[in-house]
Order: C-alpha cells, then sequence, then structure tokens
C-alpha cells in the first residue's frame, strides 16, 4: 500500500471554459466600428492618456457610444499590446471571469507563468490565481492594455478585489480599461486621490451639436442647425439616440418634421425608437428579430431553427450592415442589442402569445444537435419540456455533473423546478441522481427503481440492447453509489460489473467527453469496498482515481480518493503519508477553485486524526469544527465512523470520558459491518471506561475484536493490560505482531504496551529498551499522544540520561534537565495554522499587529467592514484563537509576523 502516483500538472494552455464548453473566441475580438461610426478626436486624445495611468474608466449608459469608441482607440495603437475581453452574464461568476480573462491574454500572445493555474469552476477561483498571475505581469518592460468591455456585467465583490489586487500588484506591466455602465467595485476615490486614474464618463460622451451634426451627414442627413440642436436637447447626447434618429428619419419622407414629432406620447426615446426601427422592417425581418430575442448569442443556423426558414443568413447579415441593432461578432456569430432585445421580447409576448414557449423547445432541440449540452438544457427549461431536458442530460452521458461540482449547482438548480409529473426512465433517473447527491437514500432508490422499471418496460433495459445504453449506464453509475451510502460492497460490485459491460455500448466520444464517470464509478466501489475493511482492494480502485491525470472534471473524485487513501494509511499507522494524501486531497480541489470542504470530506477527519496523535489538540478541535459547520456533500458510513471515532478520542484526550462514550455509542446503518469501524469504536469506548474505574467492562470490550485490524488489536492489547491482564495483552501482540506491518502509529503503541508490562513486571531495563525504540520511532513523525497516555508510569524512564535525550526538544521541553528538575510536563509544541493564512488575510494581520480598528483596516485596503470580518472569522479559526491579541500573538509564534 505504499504506492502512490503524484499528480500532474494542470494543462498549459485549456480549451474549454469552466461548463467544459469551448471557449467563444468571439469575446476576444475587437468589435469592428460600422461604416457610420463618428471617431471623435476629443474623447480619442482623452484615451491617449490610459497608458500613463493604472485604470482608464469609460463609463456611461447604454447605447453612449464607449465600446465603439475605445475599439477605434485599440486599432489605431501600433506600440503595447492590447488584450479585449467582452465580459457576459457569466462573467459575474470569478472561475468564468478569469478562465476567459487568461484564454484572452493567450490569444493576443501574452507569456503567462507556468503556474498561473487552470480555474475549473465558473463559481470560484484559486486565492493564488491573481498573485501568480500579477507576479507574472510586472516582470514585463512593455505593458499590456487590458479592455474589459460591458464590465458592468460584472457584479460579484470577489472578483473586483482580485481584480485590483492583480492591477495594484502587477505595478507598470498592466494598464486596465474599464467599459461599463456602472461604477465598478474598484477603490476609485484612491486612483482619483492619487491621479493615477483616466476616466471619461457620460457628460463627456454625450454628443456636441456639431458632432451630431457630423453624425447625421455620415447617414445621409443634412439638417439645419437649429434642428440638430434641438435633436440633442431632446437625446441628450445620447449616440444611441441619434442613431436611432438618424436611421429611422432616413427612411421618412421628410426628415426634419418626423424629428420633430418623433417623441409624440412615448415614455422614453429608446422605447419608441426601438418599436419603429421593429415596424420598418419586412415581415420575414421582424419575424425572425422577434424570435431570435430568446437568444442570448446566435448564428444563421439556430435563426433558422427557430424561423423555420432558411434566409437567416442573408437577413442577419443585412441587419448588421445596416446598423439596425443587430451586432456582428464574428464567426458567423451575432447578437441583438440588449435593449433592442428586451423590447422585442415583451413585443413577441404581445404579438404572438404562446409562442415563447415553442420558439425554446425549438432552440433546445437545434442546440442539442450541435452539441450545446448547456445551453439546450436552459432552454428545455424554459420551455417547460422536462422530459426532452431529462433525456438531453442521461442520453450525453452527463449524469455525473450532479457529482463532480463543475455544474452541480446550475444542474441541481435547474431541475429543481421539475415537478413530479413527468415520468420515464430521465426524468426518473435525473430524480435519483438529485436524491442521491444529498445523500437521501431512501427517495433516490425510489426514483432508481422507477427509472429501471420504465426501462424494463420499454424494452431497453437488456445489456445486449444498444438501445438506451447511456441510461443503463448512468442506473449502474447511481446503483454504485446508493451501494456505496448503504455500505453495501457486494452491490457495489456487481453494479460496477454491470457498467463495465455496459460501457462497451456507449460510443467512445460520450465516454472520453466524461471522464468523470469512470473516477465516480471507481471512487463509489472503493469506498464501499473501504467500508468492509478489503483495504488492499479498496486501495487499487481509489489509487487507479488519485494517480490518474489532473482534470478539472475529476477533482471531486480526486479529492474524495485521496482522502479515503489517505484514512487506510492512517489506520495502518502511516500518519505522514495520511497527512500528505489528506492535504493533497485538499489542494485538488482548492487548484482548481472548487469549493470546501467537498466530496465526502473525509481528509479533515484525517488530519483532526492526525493532531490528535501528535497531541495538537486545539488544531483537532478546529478541524472537526470546520467540517461539522460545513457538511460534506456525501454522508457515507466511512465518513459517519470516521467523524465519531475521532469526535470520541479527542473527547477522551480532553478528560471527558461521558462525552467520549456519548460519541462512540453512534449506530451508523449499514448494509454490512466495518471490522476497523466496530474495532477502533470498542477501543475508544473501552478506553473511556476505564477512564471511569470500569476495568472488566473495558476488557471485555475489546476481547474479540479481530485480529487482522492490527491497529485495533494493539489498541485492545493496551485496554487489557491497563484492566491489569498482562500476559494476556502480551499475548495478543505476539501473535499479531505489528512490526513491521504498520507504520510508527500503531508500532509505538505495541512497543509502549510491552514497555508497561515489562515495567510491572520489574524488568526494568527491558522497559527502557522498548521505551527507546519507541522514541525513535515516534520522533520522525511529532506522535506525541501516545506517550501522554502512558503517564505516570513512563516518566521515571525519561529522566535516564539516554532516553532524555531521545525526547528532548520535541516530547519534552528543551529546558527541563534529565533530574526532573524543570519541565515536569510533557512538550506541547506550538500549533500549525489549520490552514494556510491567505494573503490578503496576512495583510489583514499585519494591521492587527500595527493595532488599528476595523474600520481602518477597511480604508487601508480599500474593502468594505464586512470583509475585513469575514477575514477576521477566518484568521481566528486558522490560528485556533478567539481575540485579536491571541491572534498577533500566536501568528508571532508561528513567525508569520
Amino acid at each position: 500500500m505504499t504506492g502512490f502516483a503524484e499528480e500532474g500538472p494542470p494543462p498549459a494552455h485549456p480549451v474549454a471554459d469552466p461548463h467544459g464548453d469551448p471557449f467563444l473566441r468571439t469575446r476576444f475580438v475587437v468589435p469592428v466600428c460600422p461604416v457610420t461610426f463618428l471617431r471623435r478626436e476629443r474623447l480619442t486624445r482623452h484615451l491617449d492618456q490610459s497608458p500613463r495611468t493604472p485604470l482608464t474608466m469609460v463609463n456611461g449608459a447604454a447605447g453612449a457610444g464607449k465600446t465603439l469608441l475605445v475599439a477605434d482607440w485599440v486599432r489605431r495603437r501600433q506600440r503595447a499590446p492590447v488584450v479585449w475581453l467582452t465580459t457576459d452574464a457569466a462573467g459575474d461568476a470569478p472561475g468564468m471571469f478569469w478562465a476567459y480573462l487568461l484564454q484572452a491574454l493567450r490569444v493576443a500572445g501574452v507569456p503567462l507563468p507556468a503556474d498561473v493555474g487552470v480555474p475549473a469552476d465558473a463559481q470560484r477561483v484559486s486565492p493564488g490565481l491573481p498573485a501568480r498571475l500579477a507576479a507574472g505581469l510586472s516582470d514585463r518592460e512593455q505593458p499590456v492594455i487590458l479592455v474589459l468591455d460591458e464590465f458592468d456585467r460584472v457584479t460579484a465583490p470577489e472578483i473586483a478585489e482580485q481584480l485590483e489586487f492583480v492591477l495594484h500588484h502587477a505595478g507598470p506591466g498592466l494598464r486596465l480599461v474599464l467599459v461599463t455602465r456602472t461604477e465598478p467595485l474598484l477603490p476609485l476615490h484612491r486612483y482619483r486621490a492619487t491621479g493615477e486614474l483616466t476616466e471619461i464618463r457620460d457628460a463627456e460622451l454625450a454628443f456636441t451639436p456639431h458632432e451630431a451634426a457630423e453624425l447625421m451627414e455620415l447617414h445621409g442627413l443634412r439638417l439645419p442647425p437649429a434642428a440638430v440642436r434641438a435633436l440633442v436637447d431632446r437625446t441628450r447626447g445620447w449616440a444611441a439616440g441619434l442613431r436611432l434618429c438618424a436611421l429611422a428619419a432616413a427612411r421618412s419622407p421628410d426628415p426634419e418634421a418626423y424629428l420633430k414629432d418623433f417623441e409624440a406620447d412615448r415614455s422614453t426615446i429608446a422605447d419608441f425608437l426601438l418599436a419603429e426601427v421593429l415596424k420598418r422592417q419586412d415581415p420575414e425581418t421582424q419575424d425572425l428579430l422577434l424570435r431570435v430575442s430568446l437568444l442570448d448569442r446566435f448564428g444563421p443556423e439556430l435563426a433558422n431553427a427557430l424561423t423555420r426558414r432558411d434566409d437567416a443568413g442573408a437577413i442577419l447579415a443585412r441587419l448588421s450592415r445596416d446598423n439596425a441593432f443587430v451586432e456582428h461578432l464574428g464567426h458567423d456569430t451575432y447578437r441583438l442589442h440588449p435593449l433592442f432585445a428586451e423590447i422585442l421580447r415583451a413585443h413577441l409576448r404581445m404579438r404572438r402569445p404562446g409562442l415563447e414557449t415553442g420558439l425554446h423547445r425549438r432552440a433546445a432541440e437545434s442546440l442539442r444537435r450541435s452539441g450545446s449540452l448547456a445551453e439546450a438544457l436552459g432552454h428545455g427549461a424554459a420551455a417547460g419540456d422536462w422530459e426532452f431536458t431529462a433525456a438531453a442530460l442521461i442520453d450525453d452521458l452527463a449524469i455525473g455533473q450532479f457529482f463532480t461540482g463543475l455544474r452541480s449547482d446550475a444542474v441541481t438548480g435547474l431541475f429543481s423546478r421539475m415537478g413530479q409529473e413527468p415520468r420515464g426512465p430521465a426524468p426518473e433517473l435525473v430524480r435519483a441522481a438529485r436524491e442521491l447527491s444529498r445523500s437521501d437514500l431512501v427517495s433516490g432508490l425510489t426514483h432508481l427503481r422507477r427509472a429501471e422499471q420504465a426501462l424494463e418496460e420499454s424494452g431497453s433495459d437488456a445489456e445486449g440492447d444498444d438501445t438506451g445504453a447511456a441510461a443503463r449506464l448512468s442506473c449502474a453509475l447511481l446503483e454504485v453509489l446508493a451501494a456505496r451510502l448503504a455500505g453495501s460492497p457486494a452491490k457495489a460490485e456487481s453494479a460496477s460489473e454491470a457498467a463495465g459491460r455496459l460501457r462497451e455500448k456507449v460510443p467512445g466520444h460520450l465516454l472520453a467527453r466524461h471522464p468523470e464517470l469512470d473516477a465516480l464509478l471507481l471512487t463509489h466501489l472503493g469506498s464501499a469496498q473501504l467500508w468492509a475493511g478489503r483495504f488492499e482492494e479498496a486501495w487499487d480502485a481509489l489509487s487507479a482515481v488519485a494517480g490518474a491525470a489532473a482534470q478539472a472534471v475529476t477533482a471531486l473524485p480526486r479529492e474524495d480518493s485521496l482522502g479515503r487513501l489517505a484514512l487506510m494509511d492512517y489506520l495502518n499507522g502511516w500518519l505522514s503519508g495520511a497527512e500528505r494524501k489528506a492535504r493533497a486531497a485538499i489542494a485538488e480541489t482548492e487548484r482548481f477553485g472548487l469549493p470546501q470542504p467537498s466530496g465526502a470530506g473525509v481528509e479533515r477527519l484525517v488530519l483532526a486524526a492526525v493532531a490528535l496523535d501528535r497531541d495538537e489538540l486545539g488544531q483537532a478541535r478546529s478541524l472537526l469544527d470546520a467540517a461539522a459547520v460545513s457538511p460534506p456533500a456525501l454522508r457515507d458510513p466511512v465518513t459517519e465512523a470516521g467523524r465519531a471515532i475521532v469526535t470520541a478520542r479527542l473527547h477522551l484526550a480532553q478528560g471527558d470520558a461521558k462525552a467520549a462514550l456519548k460519541a462512540a455509542d453512534c449506530v451508523i446503518p449499514a448494509d454490512v459491518s466495518s471490522p476497523w469501524a466496530e474495532g477502533q469504536t470498542a477501543v475508544v469506548a473501552a478506553a473511556a471506561h476505564l477512564a471511569e474505574g470500569r476495568a472488566d467492562t473495558a476488557a471485555d470490550l475489546v476481547r474479540r475484536l479481530p485480529e487482522e485490524q492490527l491497529a485495533c488489536a494493539v489498541g485492545a492489547a493496551g485496554i487489557q493490560l491497563a484492566a491489569g491482564r498482562a500476559r494476556a495483552a502480551v499475548h495478543l501482540l505476539d501473535r499479531v505482531h505489528p512490526e513491521g506491518r504498520t507504520g510508527p502509529a500503531v508500532t509505538v503503541r505495541a512497543a509502549l504496551t510491552r514497555a508497561r508490562a515489562a515495567d510491572e513486571a520489574g524488568d526494568r531495563a527491558a522497559a527502557g529498551r522498548l521505551v527507546a525504540r519507541a522514541l525513535r520511532e515516534a520522533r520522525g513523525e511529532r506522535l506525541r499522544r501516545p506517550f501522554v497516555e502512558a503517564e505516570p508510569w513512563i516518566r521515571p524512564h525519561l529522566r535516564s540520561e539516554e532516553l532524555h535525550r531521545l525526547a528532548r526538544g520535541w516530547l519534552i521541553d528543551r529546558s527541563a534537565q534529565p533530574d526532573g528538575g524543570q519541565g515536569r510536563h510533557l512538550h506541547r509544541a506550538p500549533l500549525l495554522p489549520v490552514e494556510e493564512l491567505s494573503g490578503r488575510e496576512r495583510d489583514v494581520l499585519r494591521r492587527l499587529a500595527q493595532m488599528m480598528s476595523t474600520e481602518e483596516i477597511a480604508a487601508d485596503l480599500y474593502v468594505s467592514v464586512n470583509t475585513v470580518k469575514t477575514h477576521l472569522k477566518s484568521i481566528y479559526r486558522k490560528l485556533q484563537v478567539n481575540r485579536r491579541g491571541e491572534a498577533v500573538r500566536r501568528a508571532r509564534e508561528l513567525k508569520l509576523l
């Protein structure tokens, strides 16, 4: 069990976003200015100041001409590299935002640090990514100009905070240009105060009468100065309003008269003009515009699917050329101006009631055929066609999305709107996956049985039949998961074998697209085998997942498998290996920006158990508390048993035997018993009874423990000895002989048990040799708890020169003398932080040491007071303290300050 494959580096050049969809190349393209675009030199000269300041903001209302202004300026630049990224609705998700930003830099040819990372979860990003990016940009001789268009779509405070961090620490290597409708969540006051902000706002973007006259001429309209001034007054110089006026008036026999009366009885210019633009299109074009208004982006093929015609390509190209609020994004992709799309949707509902549902269904079908699963699911749900939507998920073999953490929230949220009415294999499988992902075994199995029955009734349940293979393979995956939750290795193995046969019936491209399927199958199988104490089989299954190439979609199964491998290392006494794998499990999800804790979360229990063996009780308590605050996604018997055992051991170490017995008295439903769980529980319960003076009860509890569980057997021997049954204890150790088969956490306890037996028999020389052996084995692991439990009989031995030297500095205080004159108690080493402090948490900690108030820290770091309070809570938890002064003292002990 010593072999373990190290994880590989993340892909250097990802080709897909965190949802697994290809990056939309149009988001990196600088928009093309139309022939009617008017270059305004006063604004261009203002933008020329941008490279001199870290931050430039072009802030104006929708249709103010911001994007085209900056796009024209970018295309005229010849020196510094310019990176363009158009954010969209997904930009509000940190992982998606940073994935696209990094890809924009790559597309523009900007070299990135090799370790910058790959965001995998649309909702989250690793805290280290902004730091690594800033460090890479800070080394540049020539700055990168990064333009973020439509930045008003980014409303997540954490994105703004991360972006400001990169801008601040990249120094002269980065110049940021924000094109936005709203004030961004950045400390603008600081940049203004220091003269580091170039700003163009609504008032400056507004057209002057002279500029408006030039714009009208570009549209073929020559108007008297008075008419132009009146138009500017009525539109307040709004670029889109002027443009709409020009488009509408150009089609009127008397443009000047039209412009005098255009605002009539309409509440806003936009509503009226957009309606006028729509009405002046021919019926076929109006119909197309109304139908595509439901789409964020679209091409001719998708538009044709909604109109059931074949002329969308020509119509869209014409509308784009005519500047009719249809924007060509490149690569045959279009989108409507947001305001125009909103009004078109309102017109669609008013003029064609009931058509919207059918259009969503057609869009879903077309997107499903093109392989855009996420968009297909969204439109299928909008149409209320849950049979189609569930079938799309199942037929794509994407059932694992409920469990991988990348799209689990989105998929679960989407299908939460599905009622009980849709029947059939696919809807029931979706319901089963949803319930099992919550560890609701009863409800999950109910829906799973209904799905299997529906498959049988449809005639597609036979393994030799290729029809419905994806659904049957999904059934097998859920069966293995259910067996894991039920603690039934036999059922897990049977379902896993069925899954292996069904894989041959599923198209290879589906299996290649969903590597999480095999990872989940092996993880669930190995977990069920681990529960039954079949460590070698479990190790093989879990190692296959943990040792596979690192991918975002398999990050959670890898974390889960690493955590269980860590548990097996711990149960076999290998503390360092257990700790290393447990931390690797946590790092696996942090690396891809996935939530913590996730999966089954057993790695934190392992770390708590390791801390207990090292007599770091505060750290063990903090880890258990952290696991309790954020319960794992999958609560299987292994996790529940581990939590109960570690909690009981901690209570016992703290001297609360009654609480230990209560924690150990935890009934865990399972189809089969777990020898290691029963053995560990019996040992800790026996120790609690022994602490309360019930020696016979303690000895009876451990008398019949299975000897093949070596850690339990060694613990039982210790209980027997403490209960006054030295001969039985030694005979038990002679039979199991843990030396050479287990790690120090087991062998040290075995040596100390033999040492105590020798000491009680009057053989102090043998006892001393055994204590010396135990000290040598324990030193490297910082294994203190067995020696603490061995007090007081072991203390006289530690006064000898040789043993004192072996114990000094890690078990006994360095100042203690062999005669016991100082350091009467065993040494307790300073606790390490539960988790490493983030960069921002260190910033807050340094200001705490300067006696700054919460409000002063917030002002100094340009963040909100609530953000500082959140950081403080995290600092207290990681340092295991409750007050500011304690946090500063603790940080100094750990040399964090």
